[in-house]
C-alpha cells in the first residue's frame, strides 16, 4: 500500500468549521454546508440502493446521478463559481434535467396509472429509493432555504425531477418484482 496524496484528515474542521471551494470559512452549521450536506446523504443513500443489485438500466441511472449529486455539491460548496470554470464536470444543465425528465417518462409509461397515493415498502431496494426520495425533497428545502439568487434555478429544477424519479424509480423496482403497491 502507497502513501496516500491527500491526506484524510486536516485537522482544519477541529474547531466545528470548515472551508469552502473559494476559501471562504464557514461554520459547519452554515445553511450552505447543511444544502450540501443533504445533496452527500443523499448520494450515499443511492449508494445503498445500488448494493441490491437493481436491474441494468436503473443501477446505470443511478450511477450517473451519483455524479450529478457530486457535481451539485461542489456548486453547493462554489458560492464564488470558482470551481465550474476549472471542473467540467462540476456543472448541471438544462440538458440533465432533460434526461432526468426523458427517465421518469420512460419509466412511468410502463407503469399501471398512479391513482393513489403509495405507502413506502415493497423490496428493499424499493423502500430505500423512497428513503432516497424524503431526503431529496430535504435537500431541496436546504437549496431553497439558502434564498433566491443563491443558486442557479436549473440546481433547483434537477433536484424536484431528481424526488420525482426516485418515486417512479420506487414503483418500478417494486412492479418488476411484482410487489403490489399498497394504496394509503
Amino acid at each position: 500500500m502507497g502513501r496516500a496524496l491527500v491526506k484524510l484528515y486536516t485537522k482544519a474542521g477541529d474547531g466545528g468549521e470548515t472551508g469552502l471551494f473559494d476559501g471562504t470559512r464557514v461554520a459547519k452549521s452554515d445553511p450552505r454546508v447543511d444544502a450540501y450536506g443533504a445533496v452527500d446523504e443523499l448520494e450515499a443513500w443511492l449508494g445503498v440502493v445500488r448494493a441490491h443489485r437493481v436491474d441494468a438500466d436503473v443501477e446505470a441511472m443511478l450511477s450517473k446521478i451519483q455524479h450529478d449529486l457530486f457535481a451539485l455539491g461542489a456548486i453547493l460548496a462554489d458560492p464564488s463559481h470558482r470551481i465550474a470554470a476549472r471542473v467540467h464536470k462540476a456543472t448541471l444543465g438544462p440538458d440533465d434535467v432533460a434526461r432526468l425528465e426523458h427517465w421518469i417518462d420512460t419509466l412511468d409509461g410502463a407503469l399501471p396509472p398512479l391513482r393513489h397515493f403509495v405507502l413506502s415498502g415493497g423490496t428493499p431496494a424499493a423502500s430505500q429509493l423512497q428513503v432516497a426520495r424524503a431526503v431529496c425533497r430535504r435537500a431541496e428545502r436546504r437549496i431553497v432555504g439558502l434564498g433566491a439568487g443563491a443558486v442557479d434555478p436549473v440546481l433547483l429544477t434537477y433536484i424536484n425531477r431528481l424526488s420525482d424519479l426516485l418515486f417512479v424509480m420506487a414503483r418500478t423496482v417494486n412492479a418488476r418484482s411484482t410487489i403490489p403497491e399498497q394504496a394509503w
